[in-house]
């Protein structure tokens, strides 16, 4: 298929200015046969665009609309805080002032937000290059050797994530790894969706949302949990039932310590099989609905409450602009064993943990 000019345009700007290492990031565009796409860079494995094709107003065609924030050019991705799109590791999410103990033996991590550790630590996987092995149009698979040390994390992690566009719209992401040591391992992709447009110009707060989940964790100011898992009966967390994302936005205390919803929702172990839907999210105008299927025993819901100033493709980014369906272990879960979910990979173990973003159109 022809690429839509929005994603041609990305492989050329994104690729004149140098990434983080001094050579030029590398970009894959996946394509089925509905007309998607996902555009991927080697950058941390990061998940750059995707496009799905919708009907236009009146008389217009069918357009690409793209669903996903980011930026356009690599100076830009550098400087953004966002995450935008990145695998991020060794461990997704928080860790309590960057510790840990395992077997007896505590292990202090970097830290880098709030005197924690947050998304693996300041230079992440999401800032490192990939190596790609065997793209296709519809499949693409990157690996990663992190070496014992790396951020403070003990021993040697090998990872892979597999990328596939499949034939019935889904996005499905699969994380694999093997360490040689125990030690906490949880990935995520931190994709921010708009699905009426990254360059709508609207906000994400009036896109209708279901997560199917009765607990939720609440947090510090920080994002640290406080120790309890909370019901979301009689809470604004409550999505078990379809609601927009902005009717309670700011109508607990746990939100407006976080200035909005940037909480981990705990998955009933039933659905934790990668098939059935955990989560749903359809646009504004109806036009687009995304679910949500995984392994993982939570997901945090991030409304983009830092967002404001971000540069992205289409301009500066507002507040709410979009928000993440991020699948994980709970944020801490190293220091809180006894919560769903074993997030300590120890040797001759395997991490196989897969997600699936599926779009209607």
């Amino acid at each position: 298929m022809t690429l839509p000019h929005k994603v041609l345009a990305l492989h050329d700007t994104m690729t004149m200015e140098a990434a983080y290492d001094g050579r030029p990031a590398k970009l894959f565009t996946l394509t089925n046969v509905s007309g998607m796409t996902a555009t991927f860079m080697d950058i941390g494995a990061t998940w750059l665009s995707c496009t799905v094709p919708v009907s236009g107003e009146g008389d217009k065609s069918c357009e690409a609309r793209e669903v996903l924030l980011g930026c356009a050019t690599m100076a830009d991705h550098c400087k953004q805080t966002a995450y935008f799109g990145a695998t991020v590791g060794r461990y997704a999410n928080r860790i309590a002032h960057g510790q840990f103990t395992i077997d007896g033996e505590t292990t202090q991590v970097a830290i880098n937000h709030a005197g924690n550790t947050l998304h693996g630590g300041p230079e992440g996987y999401d800032k490192r290059r990939w190596t790609i092995e065997s793209p296709s149009d519809s499949k693409l698979v990157f690996s990663l050797l992190s070496q014992d040390g790396d951020q403070g994390f003990p021993g040697n992690l090998q990872v892979k994530v597999t990328f596939e566009l499949t034939a019935d719209n889904t996005v499905a992401i699969s994380y694999q790894a093997e360490g040689d040591k125990p030690c906490p391992v949880n990935f995520t992709n931190h994709a921010y969706f708009n699905l009426a447009g990254e360059d709508a110009g609207d906000d994400c707060l009036l896109h209708e949302l279901t997560i199917n989940a009765d607990h939720f964790v609440p947090t510090s100011d920080a994002g640290i949990p406080i120790g309890v898992l909370k019901p979301v009966d009689q809470t604004g967390f409550d999505f078990r039932e379809a609601k927009s994302i902005g009717q309670d936005l700011l109508s607990d205390p746990e939100q407006v310590l976080a200035k909005g919803y940037d909480h981990a929702f705990i998955m009933p172990p039933e659905l934790t099989d990668g098939i059935s839907d955990i989560a749903k999210a359809v646009s504004p105008d109806q036009k687009v609905t995304m679910a949500v299927q995984t392994t993982k025993p939570a997901v945090q819901l991030y409304t983009g409450n830092f967002l404001a100033g971000t540069k992205g493709t289409s301009g500066e980014y507002r507040i709410h602009q979009g928000f993440c369906l991020e699948t994980e272990y709970l944020p801490d879960a190293p220091n809180h064993p006894e919560w769903p979910g074993d997030s300590i990979l120890r040797p001759k173990q395997i991490y196989a943990h897969y997600t699936g973003y599926r779009f209607t159109f």
